[in-house]
C-alpha cells in the first residue's frame, strides 16, 4: 500500500492563449479512494484531468501520477493506469469484443474478457463496428477497456453518460468492487448523486483552483444548515416558538400553516419543536428533515448561472 497520494498536483497552471484554464491548483488524490472532481463547464476540471493522464502539458507547477511525470514517464505509466474517455480512443470500424480482446493482450495480468463482457452487457454487441454501438454500449466498452489491465489508477470521465439505470448501476458496483481491491478512482461527473454515492472524497473546482474539499458528508455539513418543516394550524406564536429553540436557529411561518425551523437540526431540536408543539395543544403534521444535497453545496459555491 502506497502512503504517499497516488496523484499529487502542486501549483498547476494551463493557459490557452490569453485564458488561464487551471489557476494555481493543488490536489491530492489518496490511494485505494474514489475521489470525484466536480465543477462547472469552463472550471478547469478536465483540463486538470488530461493534464494527470498525459495528454496535455502543463505550463507551470508540477504533477505526479504514482511518483511519475505523466508525460516524461508516460512509457513507465502507461501500464499502470486505466484511462476512459468521453469519446474517442478507440477505432472506429473495430469490432468491440476485438478491441477489449486486444487491450486486454497488452497487459501482463489483464481481467477475464469474457466475464468483464457479461458483467457490462456486452455480449450482444460483440461483434459490433464501435461506430455502430449506440452511445451507451460505445460507454460501457470504454469503461471495459480502462478496467481490464488491472490499473493501480484509473481515470473516469463521466462514466455513466448516456446509460440507462440499469447499466449505471453496474458501473458504480464495479466502481465499488475496483476500491475493494485497492485500485484508485479519479471520477469527473455532471451527476451529484453519482458522487455523493461513490465517492470517498469530493474536490470542487472553479476558475480553475479547488474551491472546496473533503468527504460528501463533511461538505453538506459545511454547507447550508439543515431545514425542519412541519404544518400545523396557521398562526401559531412563531415567537415562542423561537424562544424555545436553541441559539443560531431561526423559525418563520412561510405560508399559512406552513413552518420553518432553520439551524443545525439534530434529535435535540427535533424533541424542543414537538415539546413546544404539545405545550400549545398543537398537532403537528408532516414534520420533515430536509438534508442539503451536494447538488445544494455546489450550486451554493459555483452558483446557479449558466455557463458558457
Amino acid at each position: 500500500m502506497r502512503s504517499e497520494p497516488v496523484v499529487q498536483i502542486r501549483g498547476l497552471i494551463k493557459q490557452y492563449g490569453s485564458k488561464t484554464a487551471v489557476d494555481g491548483l493543488d490536489l491530492d488524490i489518496g490511494q485505494g479512494r474514489v475521489t470525484a472532481v466536480l465543477g462547472p463547464n469552463g472550471a478547469g476540471k478536465t483540463t486538470t484531468v488530461e493534464i494527470c493522464e498525459g495528454y496535455r502539458r502543463a505550463d507551470g507547477g508540477t504533477v505526479r501520477v504514482l511518483g511519475l511525470d505523466p508525460v516524461a514517464d508516460a512509457a513507465r505509466l502507461r501500464t499502470r493506469i486505466g484511462v476512459m474517455l468521453q469519446s474517442g480512443g478507440v477505432y472506429s470500424g473495430a469490432r468491440a469484443e476485438e478491441m477489449l480482446r486486444h487491450m486486454a493482450k497488452l497487459h501482463a495480468h489483464p481481467l477475464d474478457v469474457d466475464a468483464l463482457i457479461e458483467r457490462l452487457g456486452l455480449g450482444g454487441c460483440g461483434r459490433t463496428a464501435y461506430r455502430r454501438l449506440s452511445g451507451g454500449q460505445q460507454q460501457r466498452l470504454a469503461l471495459a477497456m480502462a478496467v481490464v489491465g488491472r490499473p493501480e489508477l484509473i481515470f473516469l470521465d463521466e462514466p455513466t453518460a448516456g446509460l440507462d439505470p440499469q447499466a449505471r448501476h453496474a458501473t458504480w458496483e464495479l466502481v465499488r468492487e475496483l476500491r475493494a481491491d485497492g485500485v484508485s478512482t479519479v471520477l469527473t461527473t455532471h451527476f451529484m448523486d453519482e458522487a455523493e454515492e461513490l465517492a470517498d472524497e469530493v474536490a470542487i473546482i472553479d476558475a480553475g483552483r479547488v474551491i472546496a474539499r473533503g468527504t460528501p458528508e463533511q461538505l453538506c455539513r459545511g454547507g447550508a444548515e439543515n431545514t425542519l418543516r412541519f404544518t400545523g394550524r396557521p398562526g401559531l406564536d412563531v415567537a415562542s416558538l423561537l424562544n424555545a429553540l436553541p441559539d443560531g436557529t431561526d423559525a418563520a411561518e412561510l405560508t399559512p400553516g406552513a413552518y420553518r425551523i432553520s439551524g443545525q437540526v439534530n434529535p435535540l431540536l427535533l424533541a424542543t419543536v414537538t415539546s413546544w408543539c404539545a405545550q400549545h395543544g398543537v398537532m403537528p403534521d408532516g414534520i420533515s428533515v430536509e438534508r442539503h444535497t451536494l447538488e445544494d453545496v455546489f450550486l451554493e459555491l459555483t452558483g446557479k448561472e449558466l455557463r458558457g
